[in-house]
C-alpha cells in the first residue's frame, strides 16, 4: 500500500492517520520516541504491508512483471494500488469525496509536522500542494512517481522501467485490487489490521 490505501485504511479503522503516513520514516523501535496513538499507526502500517506482500493475489501480480523489474514490483504495486483507490474513490467510499478526505487527512498530518524527520517534512511540502493522492488516479501521473522515485534512489533505477509491466497488466491488475482491497476495508472497519 502507498499514502492514499494506508491513510484510508487508517480512517476505516479509527487509528492515527498521521502515524500511518510516517511509518516509512521511522526506522526500528518506536515506542520511545512518539506518543501511543502515533505510535499505533505506525505498527497498523508496518501490519498492513507485511500483510499486503503477502496476499495470494499480490504474489501473483508480482511475477507478472518481467525479470528486469521484478525486484521493484512490491514498490511500483503499492503505487498501482493508489491509483486505483484514487480513480474509484467514490465506489469505495461514496460517504466522503476524495478531495474532502485529502483535506480531512492533511488537517490531521500536519500536526505532527514540527516534530517529525526532515524527509517526512519535505514529502508533505509535496504530498499536499501538488494534490499527488488526488492526481494518482491519472496513470500519467503514476508514471511521473515512478520516474520520480527512481531519479531520487538510482538503486531503483527499474522502477522506470516496470511502467512497462503496469501497462501491460493494467486489467489484471485492476481485477486483483478488487479482489483483495474491499476485503481489508472491511478487516479495517472490525479492527483486524
Amino acid at each position: 500500500m502507498n499514502f492514499l490505501a494506508h491513510l484510508h485504511l487508517a480512517h476505516l479503522a479509527d487509528s492515527s492517520l498521521p502515524g500511518n503516513l510516517l511509518a516509512d520514516f521511522v526506522r526500528g523501535n518506536p515506542d520511545d520516541t512518539y506518543e501511543s496513538a502515533i505510535i499505533s499507526g505506525i505498527h497498523m502500517h508496518r501490519r498492513v504491508d507485511v500483510l499486503t506482500d503477502n496476499l495470494p493475489e499480490v504474489k501473483i501480480a508480482k511475477a507478472w512483471f518481467r525479470p528486469e523489474t521484478r525486484r521493484v514490483a512490491p514498490i511500483t504495486l503499492d503505487v498501482m494500488w493508489d491509483h486505483f483507490l484514487s480513480r474509484d474513490w467514490a465506489k469505495l467510499s461514496p460517504e466522503i469525496s476524495l478531495p474532502d478526505f485529502v483535506r480531512y487527512a492533511q488537517k490531521q498530518v500536519t500536526q505532527i509536522l514540527p516534530e517529525s524527520p526532515p524527509r517526512f517534512v519535505n514529502l508533505n511540502d509535496y504530498l499536499w500542494s501538488e494534490r499527488w493522492l488526488e492526481r494518482y488516479s491519472d496513470m500519467g501521473f503514476i508514471q511521473n512517481v515512478l520516474n520520480g522515485m527512481a531519479n531520487r534512489r538510482p538503486r531503483l533505477d527499474a522502477l522506470r522501467d516496470s511502467w512497462q509491466d503496469l501497462d501491460a497488466h493494467y486489467a489484471q491488475l485492476e481485477e486483483t485490487f478488487w479482489t483483495f482491497y474491499p476485503r481489508m476495508m472491511a478487516q479495517a472497519k472490525a479492527r483486524e489490521l
